[in-house]
C-alpha cells in the first residue's frame, strides 16, 4: 500500500511544487509522510463539510486546490473555521495536501482544463513560468478558434463547461470572438496582459471594479464567471490523471471528487 510520501512523489513529478508562487503554501500541509493512503478525496476549498464528507467515505488523503494554511496562524483556535479544520483533521488522520498554483500551472492544470474545454487551439500561457519549467507551464492560457464565434455561442460553451450561477461582463463585446484568454480564479490583474497578447475576451472571476472601468475604456470584453465555476471543473479531470498514475504503479488507490457547491449564489 502506498504511503502519503509516495503520492507526495506523484503530485511533485505532475505539479512540481516549485512551480507554485513564491506566496503561495502547497504540498503536504497535515500529516506525517509514513501514513499509508487507502483512498484519496479531491476538492477545491478546505472545509469542515468536506472533512465529513472524508471521514463518511474512509477516506485517509484530502487533496485541495486551496490551501488551509495560506497565511500564517498566530493562533490554533478550534472554534474558528481553519483551526476546527486542522483539529478535526488531526484527530482523524486524515492527511490534507494542496495542490495551488503549481495545479494552475501545468499543462493540464486549471486554466489548460478550462482552455481545452472550450475548445480553444494552440494554446499557450499567458505568462510564462519563470521557474524553469517549459514553455507550456504558467499561469492563465491563450488560445484560438480556428473559426470564430459568435458572442452569443461562445457564452453557450462557457455556461455549458462551468455552469455558473452567474455571469459578470465589463467592456465592449467584439463582433465575434476569435482570440480567448483565461484565467481560472482570481486573476482580474492580468486583463491588461490578455489585451496586449490580442484577446477578444478574457474570462476570469473576482474581477475589481478598477479593472472593469479600464476594460471599458481600453475596449476588452471581460466575464467573471465566478472563482468556484471556473476552477472546479479541473478537479474531476485531475483525478483522471492521479488514476492514471496510480493504476502505472499497481496500486490499488480509491481516488475520487467531493461533492462541493459554489459558496456564493444568487439572492
Amino acid at each position: 500500500m502506498p504511503t502519503v510520501q509516495d503520492f507526495l512523489d506523484i503530485l511533485q513529478r505532475i505539479t512540481p511544487e516549485n512551480l507554485a508562487e513564491d506566496w503561495d503554501n502547497v504540498g503536504l500541509l497535515v500529516g506525517e509522510p509514513q501514513r499509508a493512503v487507502h483512498r484519496i478525496l479531491l476538492a477545491l476549498d478546505p472545509t469542515c463539510s468536506l472533512l465529513d464528507q472524508a471521514r463518511a467515505g474512509g477516506y485517509d488523503l484530502v487533496l485541495t486546490h486551496h490551501p488551509v494554511i495560506f497565511r500564517p496562524l498566530k493562533a490554533l483556535r478550534t472554534d474558528a473555521p481553519i483551526g476546527k479544520f486542522l483539529a478535526t483533521a488531526i484527530r482523524d488522520q486524515i492527511s490534507i495536501v494542496a495542490c495551488h498554483t503549481n495545479l494552475d500551472s501545468i499543462p493540464g492544470g486549471v486554466s489548460d482544463h478550462l482552455a481545452q474545454a472550450l475548445g480553444l487551439e494552440d494554446c499557450k500561457p499567458l505568462v510564462i513560468s519563470s521557474m524553469g519549467c517549459d514553455l507550456n507551464c504558467g499561469i492563465g492560457r491563450l488560445g484560438v478558434y480556428a473559426t470564430p464565434l459568435s458572442v452569443e455561442a461562445f457564452l453557450g460553451r462557457l455556461r455549458q463547461v462551468c455552469a455558473p450561477p452567474w455571469m459578470l461582463e465589463a467592456g465592449p463585446r467584439p463582433e465575434q470572438v476569435a482570440t480567448v484568454a483565461v484565467c481560472g480564479g482570481s486573476c482580474s490583474d492580468l486583463a491588461e496582459t490578455a489585451l496586449r497578447q490580442g484577446a477578444d475576451v478574457f474570462v476570469t472571476a473576482e474581477i475589481k471594479h478598477s479593472v472593469a472601468r479600464w476594460a471599458e475604456e481600453a475596449g476588452l470584453w471581460l466575464l467573471d464567471a465566478g472563482h468556484f465555476a471556473t476552477e472546479n471543473p479541473a478537479m474531476s479531470f485531475f483525478g483522471d490523471r492521479l488514476r492514471q498514475e496510480a493504476a502505472l504503479r499497481g496500486w490499488d488507490l480509491v481516488i475520487d471528487a467531493a461533492q462541493q457547491a459554489p459558496p456564493l449564489r444568487l439572492v
